[in-house]
């Protein structure tokens, strides 16, 4: 189990964040709502390493860990809402750059693991500057899960995608819940949403359990 306790982040003299708490399950699903600038892409980026709170802890498997990306890795991955990839190489060459090192084999991935799942042979000597939205979103999960995470975050997922790239993330999502690992995802899209076991709504810098997905 993954749990963060009592984050909070500040701007100056506005909080952002105010005491954040929550538990994530193995083979959980566990969506975020907000308005704009509610603070959730903060969040995330705290939660993935990225970003320092003022105070807060997480602990993965009751063992107390730093909010440090280096040290957060292969425990977490994190799928930002904008590109991370190198737009003038090819999506093999992205995928070497993430996976020299990392927990697992690129060859493997692509002839009978995630990578194939997720249809990335399709389209692995395109340049990523010619691969459409969708190609894009699915390298940059491939690419997430090179050291195989115990929670893959996820920003806006499917956001500008079509219906069909839209199905094909939602697929994915629940074959990774399936086979025990944990996504926390923020999306304004309602399908998507639907497929969370918990839903939580960020508003006024505090975090709640809501069952509704509308966001005033």
């Amino acid at each position: 189990m993954i749990k963060i306790s009592s984050v909070c982040k500040k701007y100056g003299k506005h909080t952002i964040l105010d005491n954040i708490s929550i538990n994530i399950h193995p083979g959980e699903c566990v969506g975020i709502i907000g308005a704009n600038g509610s603070g959730k892409t903060t969040l995330l980026s705290i939660i993935a390493g990225f970003l320092k709170p003022e105070s807060g802890s997480i602990s993965i498997d009751n063992k107390k860990l730093s909010f440090s990306s280096d040290i957060l890795r292969g425990y977490i991955s994190y799928v930002p809402q904008e590109n991370p990839l190198m737009e003038e190489l090819s999506a093999l060459d992205n995928l070497r750059l993430w996976y020299t090192g990392a927990s697992l084999n690129l060859e493997e991935e692509l002839d009978h693991g995630i990578l194939k799942l997720l249809g990335i042979n399709d389209f692995l000597n395109k340049r990523v500057s010619r691969l459409s939205g969708g190609m894009k979103k699915r390298l940059s999960i491939g690419i997430a899960l090179a050291d195989n995470p115990s929670l893959l975050i996820m920003d806006e997922p499917s956001a500008a995608l079509d219906l069909e790239c839209k199905k094909q993330i939602r697929d994915y999502i629940r074959d990774f819940t399936h086979n025990g690992g944990s996504v926390l995802l923020v999306s304004h899209d309602e399908p998507e949403l639907s497929i969370c076991d918990r839903l939580f709504l960020l508003k006024d810098s505090s975090l709640t359990k809501t069952s509704k997905i509308t966001i005033h």
